[in-house]
């Protein structure tokens, strides 16, 4: 962010430097008495060491040259060289030219020719001290100053162009407990419950109390615009300070996703903008004299893969959802992540949809159903049992009030019946599901520039009864709605889909699965097609070509469920997660709401 935070400058430990070409024998120096030159190559070794002292007693006015010259300290060049020394003579005065270069690190050096006069005192040569010898330019009663000049933040764009992100002015509300009058805290909560529901005045009350002695609690921090709205309201009141700044925020105020904080990040991390540099002669009323300067070098805007419209869609679809929710959108042919949206809930957990871990329910049977096919289990149109509830391997497995009878295996997966993926599973390989679970994304581990992910996680099930929890996404089996968008996308693409946030930043992954088996992502697309023609998410079947899989998942007491849907349209996967949701309904509606105007 751009804020005092960016203006400091690396403290490093002076280096003195002199170079030979300073300390060589000069031709004729004897001309001089031996002594003139010798007060030059002494002042100046000393003022390339850092001496100040020194440097100050080589010249004929120490007092004065000590003042000023102190301002080298100040500075904190990592080095300073003198180089080309030479000792001229011009009727009776006698003059040492030399060329002085300021190197303060991380390239900014600054280089320039200066002249000393050089006198025959009663203590010897010495330097003829003038402002002058420092610098040219530089006049009496003025000092040298080195500032940082702050890069511009580069804006944070869509992939089609439009501006996601851009640095705005903030002002941060601080509460000086010391100085807070009684109602303060219920006055200040009033004004700014409606940018945040959850302050409170107790909230602002304990916060003051937690903070250490000495320090202000840190109420909120407010866009600029929004401030000065309240301003009026809050700004005389006792003990409330404010903090202004500049922060990279979302371009538009309704815009929100988890994805801002790690794209902020990068670009605020150093080396993206290079700050620029000045020197100043400044004199004690303030005003200065530029001397050199450095411009900031303005990086390139950050382009993303987010689609604007996409994540539009994704909030408006979750705006009537009041617990924690979820949509996680990518484009299955290049992996580029669309959209990232949650509820406030959520947002108040952190980041769930791109590291949260749950059960995924009868989402999974994505994954049960690609096991069985590649290892030989069944095929899309072998006919399997699903009664209404069956024992398998000591763990009674029933379904959502419904018993289909003997059905192909479409059929079954449409209508997610629970027995017949327990039954298909409890007799595949221990890891043929974690096997294909990576064959789709889940599991697989990914760094992907600009933000922090996890898919989930699918140990192997070497007993029978793990396996038919495993078949049912429950168990030991956890995902996050952005492990599950990945599953939808690799039915598309028949293979793991690698995810891009910043195109043209390449992500790296710890595995690369084979593909699955030739057919089975044709067989799975079809029988997600069904799920939304004929079976459990019938809502959503006057979409054109939408397909999708429901998942209801038990948590805790197993008295609670969580919500799912993944789903996938086009060059389009999508993940819903309705928390604490009771079926997949919820998600299944969010899903349609986020679909509708992207499809129609």
């Amino acid at each position: 962010m751009a804020g005092t935070s960016r203006r400091g400058r690396n403290r490093r430990t002076v280096t003195a430097l002199l170079v030979a070409a300073l300390l060589a024998p000069l031709s004729g120096c004897g001309l001089f008495g031996g002594g003139a030159d010798e007060a030059a190559r002494t002042f100046l070794a000393a003022l390339a060491a850092g001496d100040v002292p020194a440097a100050a007693a080589a010249t004929d006015d120490p007092a004065a040259a000590a003042d000023l010259l102190g301002y080298r300290t100040a500075l904190e060049p990592v080095a300073v060289r003198a180089e080309g020394l030479r000792i001229e003579e011009e009727g009776t005065a006698i003059t040492a030219a030399f060329t002085l270069s300021w190197d303060f690190g991380g390239g900014r050096l600054w280089t320039y020719d200066s002249r000393a006069e050089l006198r025959d005192t009663a203590d010897g040569w010495r330097v003829g001290w003038a402002p002058s010898v420092l610098h040219p330019e530089l006049d009496p009663g003025r000092r040298l100053r080195l500032d940082t000049l702050d890069a511009p933040v580069p804006p944070v764009l869509t992939g089609d162009g439009v501006e996601l992100m851009s640095p705005q002015r903030v002002v941060t509300l601080l509460l000086d407990p010391a100085e807070a009058e009684p109602g303060v805290a219920r006055a200040l909560a009033a004004e700014l419950r409606a940018f945040d529901p959850t302050i409170t005045e107790r909230s602002i009350l304990d916060g003051a109390a937690a903070a250490p002695e000495g320090q202000r609690h840190r109420v909120v921090t407010l866009r600029g615009p929004d401030y000065d709205g309240l301003q009026a309201a809050v700004a005389d009141l006792p003990g409330i300070d404010t903090v202004e700044d500049t922060r990279l925020l979302s371009a538009d105020p309704d815009l929100s996703s988890p994805l801002l904080t790690g794209l902020a990040d990068e670009v605020e991390e150093p080396g993206v903008a290079q700050p620029g540099w000045r020197i100043s002669a400044v004199a004690a009323d303030g005003a200065l004299d530029v001397l050199h300067e450095a411009a900031p070098a303005t990086a390139e805007p950050l382009v993303t893969s987010v689609d604007a419209d996409v994540q539009r869609a994704a909030q408006e679809a979750l705006a009537p959802v009041e617990q924690s929710a979820m949509i996680v959108a990518v484009r299955p042919s290049t992996g580029e992540v669309l959209a990232v949206a949650q509820t406030p809930a959520a947002d108040r957990e952190g980041a769930p949809a791109l590291v949260g871990r749950y059960p995924p329910g009868s989402t999974f049977k994505i994954v049960t159903t690609a096991a069985a096919l590649q290892a030989g289990a069944a095929e899309a149109d072998s006919v399997l049992a699903c009664p209404y509830t069956e024992n398998v391997q000591g763990r009674q497995i029933t379904n959502d009030g419904f018993a289909l009878g003997d059905v192909p295996l479409h059929t079954a997966f449409a209508n997610s019946c629970n027995t017949t993926m327990a039954r298909l599973a409890v007799d595949l390989p221990p890891d043929a599901l974690a096997g294909a679970a990576a064959q789709l994304g889940l599991g697989v581990d990914h760094v992907v520039p600009g933000t922090t992910t996890m898919t989930g996680s699918v140990p192997p099930a070497p007993r029978p009864e793990q396996r038919v929890e495993w078949s049912i996404g429950q168990g030991e089996v956890l995902a996050s709605p952005f492990g599950m968008a990945l599953v939808a996308a690799a039915v598309v693409r028949g293979e793991t889909v690698t995810p891009v946030l910043l195109p043209g930043r390449t992500t790296t992954s710890d595995r690369a699965p084979a593909p699955l088996e030739p057919g089975v992502a044709e067989d799975l697309r079809a029988m997600m097609r069904e799920t939304v023609t004929a079976g459990s998410a019938t809502a959503l079947a006057d979409l054109p070509g939408v397909a999708g899989k429901t998942g209801t998942a038990q948590f805790g007491d197993g008295s609670r469920s969580h919500g799912w849907f993944v789903a996938t349209a086009g060059d389009l996967a999508v993940a819903v997660l309705v928390v604490d949701g009771g079926s997949s309904a919820p998600a299944v509606a969010a899903t349609g709401r986020f679909l509708e105007p992207l499809l129609r």
